[in-house]
């Protein structure tokens, strides 16, 4: 992997209980979490902020560092922290959520996405409720006219669209140059995908607009025809 993953949270389970979740779904991923205080109390550190980017940047091999963050006071110490690493430029602070942001990053460095792609993964995960969708509303009547490319795919793994193929979905579709849509709904958004509720058997049909339509879709049909990894 050339992207590292750092998480800086007041508690050291969280921290931990995230990255035990998003390296399920992202097992060859380097992840580093940073919660708690040496003492066992609630807060955030920053040395220990600054040795975890620095063993990130030494594990990414020449991309960078992508990090998640808990409160705000959290976000003040991986700022300070960037600025007493080595190659600040290299350290990317995502503005996402931190357990969905998470998963999403994950999942884009898992498929090979660059730091930049990886930050924008985490980012297109919006905080707060999601909008309400029609599903029976086309992309067309947004605005796109005709997708690039489109197809359907039926689904084979036992628990149908869960929590992880959407975040499989999700996160590499958010690290291409391409707009999405599965089923009409937002193919990077984790929480829009787990809405359809398709189970085994059902359809899934991508649309996809851009640059990168192509291998949207057939990155889409490689997931399907392979059960997610759960078969």
């Amino acid at each position: 992997m050339t992207v590292a993953l750092v998480v800086v949270s007041h508690s050291r389970k969280i921290a931990e209980g995230a990255v035990e979740l998003a390296a399920q779904m992202a097992p060859d991923v380097r992840f580093y979490a940073v919660g708690g205080t040496d003492d066992g109390r609630i807060g955030t550190d920053l040395e220990r902020t600054i040795a975890a980017f620095e063993a990130g940047l030494a594990e990414a091999s020449g991309d960078g560092v992508v990090v998640l963050t808990d409160l705000g006071s959290a976000v003040m110490t991986a700022e300070s922290a960037v600025e007493f690493c080595s190659e600040p430029d290299r350290v990317l602070l995502a503005d996402a959520p931190l357990v969905e942001g998470l998963v999403a990053a994950a999942v884009a460095t898992q498929g090979g996405a660059a730091a930049a792609s990886v930050k924008a993964a985490a980012e297109s995960i919006r905080f707060g409720p999601e909008p309400t969708f029609d599903p029976a509303e086309s992309a067309r009547s947004q605005g796109r006219g005709q997708p690039a490319e489109s197809d359907e795919f039926e689904l084979i793994n036992p628990m149908g669209m869960h929590a992880r193929p959407a975040a499989k979905i999700a996160g590499g579709l958010a690290g291409l140059d391409v707009e999405a849509t599965v089923n009409g709904v937002d193919g990077t958004s984790i929480m829009e995908l787990m809405s359809l509720a398709v189970g085994q058997g059902g359809k899934l049909r991508i649309e996809a607009w851009g640059k990168d339509a192509s291998k949207a879709v057939n990155y889409v049909r490689r997931l399907v025809e392979q059960g997610f990894g759960e078969i």
